[in-house]
């Protein structure tokens, strides 16, 4: 499967190597057997549950993808064939209503798992923002896995019930907010989610675009761009090049976000 479904391998794609496909040094650690345990967002991964026999069963299943900016992951309603960890980059969710306007649903970044379906296709469409790195895992292998792997299963329910969650709170999002509460909302959850992964929280990056963001809290993208700029003049936020947003008056930001 390529990165929109069709089964074709992409640009980028790197499988793992299966046992026996090199020699390893007898000293070899597990690092060296597997890259798995040595990849930089695994303590925010689902993958972190794992012990390294198991985290090197799970490693024998999964290929490696990058792909550029804009190309598509996967398309709402093709089958769902494959599941994604992120592991670089920012990707962001979306459905396609019946008059052809964009609804994004979300924003994931690396550490995010991609793909939980409820039935046998996508509920959403995919798509990298910038250029984005993923872990891509077979669905009914990694199903049969998880036989084996209870407490991966866990994980993955528990998943499952965040997206819930956050599904609820952007309902809240877009019908009772106003247009200034809405972007300060968006901004306190991207600081909290980029402490989370031990990233900046301010400066903030935001590497979708104004556009994206209108979509993603039912705004215009003018009204996007001149809140940005009104937040801006009252010195709640400083503009920074690359980006970048410096929340240059956080508590006034977290009292916009809850309706202060």
């Amino acid at each position: 499967m390529s990165a929109s479904g069709s089964g074709r391998p992409v640009d980028g794609e790197r499988r793992m190597p299966a046992d026996g496909e090199r020699r390893k040094p007898a000293d070899a650690t597990i690092a060296d057997i597997h890259p798995c345990s040595a990849c930089d967002v695994r303590q925010l991964s689902v993958c972190n549950v794992l012990d390294a026999p198991e985290l090197k069963r799970l490693a024998e299943i999964v290929s490696t993808v990058t792909l550029p900016a804009h190309r598509t992951v996967l398309h709402e309603g093709d089958p769902a064939d494959h599941l994604y960890n992120v592991t670089g980059g920012c990707v962001k969710l979306y459905k396609l209503l019946a008059d052809g306007r964009r609804q994004i649903t979300g924003f994931l970044f690396a550490g995010d798992f991609l793909g939980l379906a409820l039935e046998d296709r996508y509920a959403y469409s995919a798509e990298a923002v910038g250029e984005v790195t993923l872990c891509r895992f077979p669905r009914r292998r990694l199903e049969r896995l998880l036989d084996d792997l209870p407490k991966l299963e866990k994980r993955l329910l528990g998943n499952a019930s965040n997206e819930l969650a956050a599904a609820q709170d952007q309902m809240i999002l877009l019908g009772r907010k106003t247009a200034r509460e809405k972007i300060a909302s968006f901004l306190i959850n991207l600081a909290a989610r980029a402490e989370r992964r031990g990233q900046s929280a301010d400066p903030l990056a935001l590497p979708m675009s104004r556009t994206d963001i209108a979509d993603y809290l039912g705004l215009t993208t003018e009204t996007v761009s001149r809140t940005f700029t009104q937040l801006k003049t009252r010195r709640v936020i400083t503009l920074l090049p690359g980006g970048m947003v410096a929340l240059t008056d956080r508590l006034a930001i977290e009292e916009l976000a809850s309706g202060g």
